[in-house]
Formats: C-alpha cells, sequence, structure tokens
C-alpha cells in the first residue's frame, strides 16, 4: 500500500533541469522557461487571487474562495451547507484565458500543463498570509472510471504530484476513493450538484489525525470538494483544506461586480 514518502531526490533534480530549458510561454507564446507561464501573464492570470481585494479586485468567501460582489455578500455556494474544508487556497479564477490552462490539460492531454498548473498552485500556497499546516499531505480527488478510461489519467493526481514536489510534501493516493460511479455534473445547478456527489467518496481510517490538502484541478460550487472533505473527517482527518488550481466564478444579480460563471467540462 503506498505510504507518505516524499518524491525522490532525482525527481527534484528533473524539474529544476527542466525549469532552465528555454520554451513558449503557453498563453502568449513569448519567451518562458521549462514550459511555465512568462512572468507577465502569470501576473495577469493570478494577481486576483493572490492580492488583497480592493481596488476593484473581488471580495472572496472566506471558506471557499467564491468571489463576491461585497465584502458582506452571503456566499451561495456555502449556504445552507457549511463546507467540512476550513479554507480554500486556488492559482487563478476559472475565466479566460487562464482556464485554457486547464482544458488542455483535461481535454488536450496536454501532460506538461500539470507541472505548470502544480507550480502555479504552490506559488499560490506560498502566497498565503497563513501557511498549511506542518505535516500536512496531499490527496487528490480521484477520478471517475468513465474519466479515467476517456483520458488515461487523473488530472488531479498528475496536479497533486507537482504540488507535492513544490511543495516538498507527500501526496497519498490510498486514502480516498469512489464509493461508486455517477453521472456528469455539467449542467447540474447548486442543489443537483450536492445532491449527486452526497456520499460519492469513501475514506480508509489510515487519515485518522492527519492534515490534509485536498487537491482538484475547478473548483465549480465545492460540492465534490465538500463531499470528499466530509468523508476524510469522518475517518478522523485532523483538518482539511481544499486546494484548487482554479475556482469558478458565481452567478449573481445583474449590475452586481461578480463575473459570470464560466462553464467547466469534466
Amino acid at each position: 500500500m503506498p505510504g507518505p514518502f516524499p518524491m525522490p531526490r532525482w525527481r527534484h533534480l528533473a524539474a529544476r533541469l527542466r525549469a532552465l530549458v528555454p520554451s513558449d510561454c503557453p498563453l502568449c507564446a513569448g519567451r518562458s522557461r521549462g514550459g511555465m507561464l512568462c512572468a507577465a501573464c502569470e501576473d495577469a492570470v493570478c494577481w486576483t487571487a493572490r492580492t488583497s481585494p480592493g481596488l476593484g479586485l473581488p471580495w472572496r468567501c472566506a471558506r471557499c474562495a467564491l468571489p463576491l460582489p461585497e465584502h458582506d455578500t452571503a456566499c451561495p455556494d456555502c449556504a445552507g451547507q457549511v463546507p467540512a474544508f476550513t479554507r480554500t487556497i486556488i492559482a487563478f479564477d476559472y475565466a479566460p484565458p487562464a482556464d485554457a490552462l486547464v482544458l488542455q490539460l483535461k481535454n488536450g492531454r496536454r501532460y506538461g500543463r500539470a507541472d505548470l498548473l502544480g507550480n502555479l498552485l504552490a506559488e499560490a500556497v506560498r502566497h498565503q498570509a497563513r501557511p498549511l499546516e506542518p505535516g500536512t499531505v496531499l490527496v487528490p480527488i480521484p477520478s471517475s472510471y468513465a474519466s479515467l478510461r476517456r483520458r488515461g489519467f487523473n488530472p488531479a493526481a498528475e496536479i497533486a504530484r507537482a504540488l507535492g514536489r513544490d511543495l516538498a510534501l507527500p501526496v497519498r493516493h490510498d486514502l480516498l476513493r469512489r464509493s461508486r460511479e455517477q453521472a456528469k455534473q455539467s449542467g447540474l445547478g447548486r442543489l443537483g450538484r450536492r445532491e449527486a456527489v452526497r456520499g460519492l467518496y469513501a475514506c480508509a481510517p489510515r487519515a485518522g489525525g492527519l492534515r490534509i490538502g485536498l487537491v482538484d484541478d475547478v473548483m465549480t460550487t465545492g460540492s465534490t470538494l465538500h463531499a470528499a472533505a466530509a468523508a476524510l473527517r469522518m475517518a478522523g482527518a485532523a483538518s482539511v483544506v481544499a486546494l484548487a488550481v482554479a475556482r469558478t466564478p458565481g452567478q449573481f444579480p445583474a449590475g452586481s461586480r461578480a463575473r459570470p460563471r464560466a462553464e467547466c467540462r469534466d
């Protein structure tokens, strides 16, 4: 059974060597290195997630990082269901042009994008005023069998691998599993997503006492991460922090400053 072991040293060396290789920026085709974004594109894509609200930046839910039109606006994704995770760290909002990076990995099989997305999420963690707790282990959201057959890999697991390498944190694949298959959530509303994932995940007793960083590619309403975090907490996990590469903006009444929700395809 896989254990909480750190990444082999050769992988860290390979990542450092790859970072020195000249490449094109995935967004603007300008000069970059190691398949990463150029400095200008990284700043343009990630600054809203790395900067405190104000000066035109959206306020965010303290629990799920949903952009809110006003600082005292109730979060619709947390209304009626307090998430089982304590907070959320994201790399960027799921909106153009950054959403293309996720879709290139998930639908275009651009496997190198997992390293890029993991690196951006690692930088988001480093920008936090409150760091992850010592001893945190990373747990990726398991893919459905249908997704694994279609893609041949689990995007969340690949991102967790890169994130663990960049932050020197162990990745555990043996703690969380799906208890059943389910239909795609695309097109479901907030309540439909909550019902679809109810009881979807099961967790091994080995999670008892662990501090978990729960990794996913895109958080849409937080329902998937909540269901997985709830299973981990039921198994005795000490705490769960949601780590999502991208956060889908919400839908608010006309005239608010929040951006429209983009569609995330699984």
